[in-house]
Order: C-alpha cells, then sequence, then structure tokens
C-alpha cells in the first residue's frame, strides 16, 4: 500500500483526506491511501518518515510551510523563490530517505483565479505560507500587494491597525490568507475596514471550512464577489499527486 498524508497542527478541519479518498474511489485506485498527520512540532517530521515505510508524499499546511525548508534535502525552484513549501516527495532507497520540496499552491491559486480581476491594487492579509504563495503569482500578474500582519517585520509590511478605509476603497481585490475564521473559530473575523466594501471588490478566503466564513460574508452583504479556498485546495491537489507519481520529480 503506497501512503500519502498531510502534516500541520491543527488539521482536524482538513478536507485533503476525503478528496483523496473521493478519487482514489472514482479511478478505482486500490493501493493508495491518504492520511491526516497532526505535527504539533516538527521535530517528529523525522520519526514519521521512519516509522511509515510505504509513506511517499506530504502534504503541508499551517504553521510548518515555512519551517519545513531547512529539515529538506531539496528543493524545486518555485518552492526557492517563493519561500514555502506544501508538497513534498519522499524518495526512498536501501541506503537512505531523501526529500524534495515544491509548492503547489501557486499554481492552485493561479487557475483558481477568475478570468476578469479588478484592475487595483491587492490587499493581501496575512504573510505566512500560504500568503508567500499567493503573493508570487499576483507578482508574476503584474498586480501591486500590500502586505498586513499583526506583527509586521519588514517595512514592505503594514499593521492592521494602517490599514484605512480609503485603502481597502482602492484595494478591490482584497485576499484574506490567515487562518483567521477557520473552523471551529468561525466568529473570527480579519480587523479591517469592511464598510468601504462595494460591489466592485473581490474578496477571496483561502480557508474553505465554513464554505462561507464571516470576511466573504461581510463581502456579500455589500454586493462584492467572493471566493472561497475550494478551488484552489482542489488545484493544488491535483498539482500535488502528480508531483507524488511522476518518477521523473
Amino acid at each position: 500500500m503506497t501512503l500519502y498524508g498531510l502534516i500541520g497542527y491543527p488539521i482536524d478541519h482538513s478536507w485533503s483526506a476525503v478528496y483523496f479518498a473521493e478519487k482514489f474511489r472514482l479511478e478505482g485506485i486500490t493501493d493508495q491511501e491518504y492520511r491526516l498527520f497532526p505535527l504539533q512540532n516538527l521535530n517528529q517530521f523525522s520519526s514519521l518518515l521512519e516509522k511509515n515505510p510505504d509513506l511517499l508524499g506530504l502534504n503541508v499546511t499551517i504553521p510548518h510551510k515555512v519551517n519545513i525548508l531547512p529539515l529538506l534535502d531539496e528543493l524545486d525552484n518555485t518552492a526557492k523563490t517563493v519561500g514555502a513549501v506544501n508538497t513534498i516527495k519522499i524518495i526512498r532507497s536501501h541506503e537512505r530517505i531523501r526529500t524534495k520540496g515544491f509548492n503547489t499552491d501557486t499554481s492552485g491559486f493561479l487557475l483558481s483565479l477568475p478570468e476578469n480581476l479588478p484592475d487595483s491594487k491587492v490587499l493581501l492579509l496575512g504573510t505566512g505560507g500560504a500568503s508567500k504563495a499567493v503573493a508570487y503569482v499576483l507578482h508574476q500578474k503584474k498586480m501591486e500587494v500590500i502586505w498586513v500582519s499583526r506583527n509586521p517585520n519588514d517595512e514592505k509590511t503594514i499593521r492592521y491597525s494602517d490599514v484605512t478605509a480609503e485603502m481597502v476603497y482602492q484595494c478591490r481585490v482584497i485576499i484574506n490568507a490567515t487562518p483567521v475564521g477557520m473552523y471551529p473559530h468561525t466568529m473570527e473575523i480579519p480587523p479591517i475596514p469592511y464598510t468601504s466594501i462595494t460591489p466592485q471588490h473581490l474578496l477571496y478566503d483561502l480557508i474553505y471550512n465554513p464554505e462561507e466564513t464571516r470576511f466573504l460574508a461581510e463581502g456579500r452583504k455589500r454586493g462584492a464577489r467572493i471566493m472561497n479556498g475550494k478551488q484552489m485546495l482542489m488545484h493544488q491537489a491535483e498539482s500535488a499527486y502528480r508531483i507524488f507519481i511522476d518518477p521523473e520529480n
């Protein structure tokens, strides 16, 4: 039995195992399995690989997408540029275990974007691994990104308290790349001035559980287009699976 899985913490909310179970069922794949591996600390990473000899691929989610990098043997070019990994291919031989990191959040986000994006600056909430992948794609599309964080660590990032109503009005694309509002903390919401949102806005929440976060509900109430992260999840999962089974990677 070939095994794949997801590492992160917490991951009770994740639909990845359900997604892959349905994929394997529909495609008649009976010799592969996908499991959730909640790792609170990456000190457990090596032992996870050793204790599961059938494990040949992992997806990575919060909070490990950045901190996993130094633990891997190799990174592909996109993962190096982004500075985050969400997919790990595990290559096993009699001598050793090798790991290679990839970032399929980039292709997942790109494929999920609507064709007619508003032509404006982008307000990007969060500075973690997912936001790094989002920013990578937006920069390729020549869109200007304003990063927002609770704890800015560079000059290009502002605090939530710096986000003005005028800034929200001008940034017609607002993306939540934080876990704020994710199950089970569904009453939480990023602290920005929602009163400036208009029907010309697109609000995109990378969270997919719940399907409509409070962040998206505020946009919907004001006539904005809203999107959750379900399509991104599916696209990045398919890209990750192709990496897992491709002997050339």
